[in-house]
C-alpha cells in the first residue's frame, strides 16, 4: 500500500544530501528529503502525513503512521541548543492527528540569530529496501506530496 507523505512546510526542496549535517546528509536516519523554508517566518509545521505522535519535542517529531515505520521532521539543524526558544508547540506527546494538522509553530529569528542552519529534514524511519520517490528539487508548498512510500 503507498504511503504519500506531504510537505510539512512551504519551502524549496533539497536533496538531503545537501543538509549540512553529516547524520542527515548520508540517510544515516533514513532516507527523504529536506525543504528550506527561505525567509518565511513564523513558519507554521504541519503533520505530513497521519499518525500518532510518538516522539515531540519542540525542535523535532516523529509521527508513526504505521507500527513499524515513522516519519521524523527535523526543524533545522543544531536547533536542539536553542532549548526551544523560537518554538511553539500545538500538539502533545501520544496525539493522534490527520495530515495537515498544525504541529509546531516555529519562530525562526533564534535559530537564525544562533547561525543555525534552518533547513528541514523530513526522513522516513525504518525504510530500509522500501521503494521511496522523493519530490524534485524546486518549490513545494505544505501539504504537496514530498515523499511516496511504495
Amino acid at each position: 500500500m503507498a504511503v504519500t507523505i506531504a510537505a510539512p512546510i512551504t519551502g524549496t526542496v533539497i536533496p538531503l544530501t545537501e543538509v549540512p549535517d553529516p547524520v542527515f546528509a548520508k540517510a544515516l536516519v533514513g532516507p527523504g528529503a529536506a525543504i528550506d523554508p527561505g525567509d518565511v517566518m513564523p513558519l507554521t509545521v504541519t503533520a505530513p502525513v497521519s499518525g500518532k505522535l510518538t516522539s515531540l519535542k519542540p525542535h523535532a517529531f516523529v509521527l508513526s503512521h504505521r507500527p513499524d515505520q515513522g516519519v521524523l521532521v527535523h526543524l533545522g539543524i543544531d536547533t536542539v541548543h536553542l532549548k526551544g526558544a523560537g518554538f511553539t508547540l500545538r500538539a502533545e506527546a501520544g496525539q493522534e492527528v490527520e495530515a495537515g494538522d498544525e504541529i509546531v509553530v516555529w519562530d525562526l529569528a533564534a535559530a537564525r540569530e544562533a547561525e543555525k542552519s534552518v533547513v528541514v529534514p523530513v526522513v522516513v524511519l525504518e525504510a530500509a529496501g522500501e521503494d521511496l520517490t522523493v519530490a524534485e528539487a524546486g518549490p513545494i508548498s505544505a501539504g504537496d506530496t514530498l515523499i511516496r512510500i511504495g
